[in-house]
């Protein structure tokens, strides 16, 4: 008999949103920027820490 793993990845999936959800609020995304941000955000954040660094 086999055995069945189960592997929940909902720490993954919250840990994705707060990042958004965090990069929305801290660059004050505008609506479209936002909802672009949901697979971009990594990038957003880099372009303001670069912008910081500078």
């Amino acid at each position: 008999m086999e055995k069945i793993k189960i592997e929940q990845h909902g720490f993954t999936a919250f840990s994705w949103f707060a990042g958004w959800l965090f990069t929305v609020g801290f660059l004050g995304l505008p609506f479209m920027k936002a909802v672009i941000a949901i697979v971009l955000w990594p990038y957003f954040i880099g372009q303001a820490v670069a912008m910081l660094i500078k």
